[in-house]
């Protein structure tokens, strides 16, 4: 009786599955079915007009492409805007484990634009490099500022990055002995968590010292340089990734605690002028760095993406004629192929200098107006290893900015959702589901370790180059391959100018 119970059971139930298949066959058919109708009729894609249903396979391809690349079908060498070998180095560097290779180098040597740097026949013995000499930014503002390390953490913004992205950074900049850049979205707690220098950055929106009317709040600037850590501020006239256009928070990024920091409305779109409204021209420009340093007492520049450089020899000539004092402490210059979290493909991949030709531009300029020694120049755009650094100082900048490097030393994987809400690593997203894969306790150590190595390694070129310490590197200790496969000095490239004199009075 028990086997015929049982039995019978099994039937209903065999028979249950049949019925719910069988309705599942169906509700596919007439899935199916109405999608052959609706992509047969429709009239925008043609591809969906002639192969219907089968025709939308060819868009889950194209979306899964650019991730099925990057682990299966791309050489090391291949990828933008970083290669395998590139992000590969960086996470070694982050995890502090061994870093060489074997065999020879996958990097083709002969490709024009690669850097590689003249050793000395007789290096120095004993050490491979020596810590830096500090150099010292804002001789004339009443707090000036000297620090040491040549890398350091480039502007990106609450709001832009998630809270345990900025509290790794913050905790392994302190440790590093580095600075961090707060970007355009305002100072953070996350920022001051670790101890780590501050570099505060004024945007065009002016987020976390706005008036109502978007003008700068005099009050919320001194409460923001109250802060010990806050050692320079940085007014943004634009970014590499999109010069001309002000910055964009997607609205679904825009939470009431970045809203209040920002002063913006919650859950909207935040898009930043594409100039600050109150500095037009670089008179305006040289009141409003003044105004700045006299009010905090701290050193002042501004960063910007350069399409040429007359301007600021326009703006060297007004220094002259106001005295030296009122130059800007520092000038940020980023390249062209900078990044950022949201920007239109127009202006990321079509407008602005690389910073192969901007970094040198600025240089001699600043060099033929005798204002080099005064204006210290920092860099960002694509410096993430040691080669692109030293290649930098080489060039002749005091200090090298990275935003993505360090991103990846957090662990991104590149996987270019950073204007979606959706990064997959927890870094570039407000989701807390997300944020959840970024344990602050140890991506703050890979922070501190890829900086670490990554100078240590600077150390390393420089001491081969038979100089005692990285900020001594100059044009001829770097060569540059040409188009016919052979190497120029940098220095023949970028020919040093004469140095002018500034007036008895500057």
């Amino acid at each position: 009786m028990q086997s015929t119970g049982f039995a019978h059971w099994l039937i209903v139930v065999v028979e249950i599955g049949a019925a719910i298949a069988l309705m599942v066959l169906a509700l596919g058919v007439v899935v199916i079915a109405s999608m052959w109708f609706i992509d047969r009729n429709q009239k925008a894609n043609s591809v969906l007009r002639n192969f219907p249903v089968v025709g939308h396979f060819r868009y889950w391809f194209l979306h899964l492409g650019e991730f099925f690349r990057q682990y299966l079908y791309s050489s090391d060498r291949e990828e933008m805007p970083f290669n395998r070998a590139e992000r590969t180095w960086v996470y070694r560097a982050a995890k502090n484990v061994d870093n060489t290779a074997a065999f020879g180098s996958s990097r083709d040597l002969r490709a024009e634009g690669v850097p590689f740097f003249v050793n000395a026949p007789f290096p120095d013995l004993g050490q491979e490099h020596v810590e830096p000499v500090p150099v010292t930014i804002g001789p004339y503002a009443r707090e000036p500022y000297s620090h040491s390390a040549f890398f350091n953490i480039s502007a990106m913004s609450f709001g832009a990055l998630s809270a345990p992205a900025v509290r790794a950074l913050s905790r392994g900049a302190a440790k590093a002995g580095i600075w961090m850049d707060t970007g355009e979205g305002g100072l953070a707690p996350y920022h001051l968590e670790g101890g780590c220098d501050i570099v505060f950055e004024i945007g065009t929106a002016k987020y976390g010292v706005r008036t109502p009317d978007g003008q700068l709040d005099d009050d919320k600037l001194l409460a923001i340089c109250a802060h010990k850590q806050v050692k320079m501020v940085s007014i943004k006239l634009g970014q590499g990734a999109k010069p001309g256009m002000g910055g964009l928070l997607p609205a679904a990024k825009v939470t009431r605690e970045i809203a209040e920091i920002r002063g913006i409305p919650v859950g909207k779109d935040s898009q930043s002028p594409n100039r600050h409204l109150d500095i037009g021209n670089i008179h305006q420009l040289l009141d409003k760095i003044a105004h700045i340093r006299e009010l905090t007492g701290k050193p002042v520049g501004f960063k910007a993406v350069l399409g040429g450089v007359d301007w600021i020899g326009d703006l060297c000539d007004e220094v002259k004629k106001r005295g030296i004092q009122s130059a800007p402490d520092f000038i940020i210059v980023d390249g062209s192929e900078g990044g950022t979290g949201a920007a239109p493909q127009t202006l990321m991949e079509g407008v602005g200098l690389p910073l192969h030709e901007a970094l040198p531009a600025l240089l001699d300029m600043l060099i033929t107006k005798g204002l080099r020694e005064r204006v210290k120049v920092i860099c960002s755009g694509k410096c993430i290893t040691a080669y692109d650094v030293a290649w930098a100082l080489s060039i002749g900048a005091d200090f090298v900015n990275s935003a993505r490097g360090f991103m990846l030393a957090l662990g991104c994987i590149q996987s270019l959702q950073c204007n979606r809400n959706t990064c997959p690593t927890g870094i570039t997203t407000q989701n807390t589901k997300l944020q959840r894969g970024l344990v602050v306790a140890d991506k703050s150590e890979r922070v501190f370790h890829y900086a670490d190595n990554l100078m240590h390694e600077v150390g390393i070129i420089a001491h081969s180059c038979g100089v005692s310490e990285p900020r001594e590197l100059n044009r001829s200790h770097c060569r540059v391959v040409g188009n016919d496969g052979l190497s120029v000095p940098l220095e023949t490239l970028y020919p040093y100018p004469k140095v002018a004199k500034l007036p008895e009075n500057a």
